[in-house]
């Protein structure tokens, strides 16, 4: 019986290596040394692709090698990686791997919170570096009285916001519709949130249409006791305003998981005190990320199957019952 071919553009868990190789023709792209020859000679053979945010973009171009494409199964939640839109031209659908996320992002968002406002680094820091024999460390700002802002209320948001209930914190909400059943009071205006909060919590999908939507405006508008926590996309914060931002004191410190150029982060980042510095880790534990790549497995296995995607994202015509 013939194998259909798939193609993983980047090293994944093992598991998901090994599952997708006893199952399918795998080939990996990360080890041809030529990677236009490679993909000129298998495209065409091609039927599935495994892929993921850190591996490279696939737009147009990319998918001109592969004829015979019917799926991108995508690792992670956001899939700004791939051009869904001219995959859906194309007749391609795309999958991601929503929900076994969602808990170990809420929870490092508010570890990212409590850390950032507490400056549990800075501390850990001023002890390791015999500061503690020499006077106490400083007071820090608290959670305490605050008033969060949650930009982007999908699943994660939702679950951050379930999670901030717990501490007694106001709840507010930006996005591009009001939820009706969402309990939480809605803005239409980002900046308009931002001046009414004291807490800006970043959580909203990447690309064009979320680029720089907290620039340099938002961030006076959060003003200088405001605190922002970014664990959506680099993409979505402008960084240089950022950083003007929390040199000139126009904010008062800031929490980032993701940056524009990763894993390049800003030296000026790096250098200042009032910021707390994550290598993208929001859903980095072994057990979430094993089950984002089953999802991945499970997505191309029941397509193959006959049995339709399991998590399709919105762009893909197979909502639209195209395929």
């Amino acid at each position: 019986m013939t194998r259909t071919d798939i193609l993983m553009t980047g090293r994944m868990l093992p598991s998901v290596v090994e599952a997708l190789n006893e199952r399918f023709t795998l080939h990996r792209m990360w080890e041809a040394p030529d990677r236009d020859a490679f993909l000129r000679e298998i495209g065409p053979r091609i039927r599935g692709i495994a892929t993921s945010t850190m591996t490279g973009r696939a737009d147009a171009a990319f998918l001109e090698y592969f004829p015979k494409l019917e799926i991108i199964a995508s690792f992670g939640v956001g899939y700004d990686n791939v051009d869904a839109h001219e995959a859906a031209r194309r007749g391609i659908l795309v999958t991601n791997t929503p929900d076994v996320l969602n808990d170990e992002v809420a929870d490092l968002t508010i570890g990212l919170l409590i850390a950032t406002l507490r400056r549990i680094p800075q501390a850990d820091r001023y002890l390791r570096d015999g500061k503690w024999l020499e006077a106490p460390f400083p007071l820090s700002p608290s959670l305490r009285s605050r008033k969060v802002g949650i930009v982007g209320l999908g699943r994660i948001g939702k679950a951050i916001a379930r999670r901030l209930e717990g501490f007694g914190v106001e709840i507010v909400y930006h996005g591009r519709t009001r939820q009706e059943n969402a309990p939480y009071a809605y803005h239409g205006s980002l900046v308009d949130m931002a001046q009414a909060v004291d807490v800006l919590i970043a959580i909203t999908p990447g690309g064009a249409g979320t680029r720089h939507m907290i620039d340099g405006e938002v961030l006076k508008a959060l003003g200088p006791s405001g605190v922002l926590i970014n664990v959506a996309r680099g993409s979505v914060v402008d960084e240089q305003a950022l950083i003007e931002a929390l040199r000139e004191g126009t904010i008062l410190a800031a929490g980032l998981d993701v940056f524009e150029d990763e894993p390049r982060v800003p030296q000026a980042l790096i250098d200042m005190d009032n910021v707390v510095l994550l290598p993208h880790i929001a859903s980095g534990s072994v057990h979430t990320r094993k089950a984002m790549g089953q999802l991945v497995v499970d997505n191309l296995v029941s397509w193959f199957s006959g049995k339709g995607p399991l998590t399709p994202v919105p762009e893909t015509p197979y909502r639209q019952g195209a395929l």
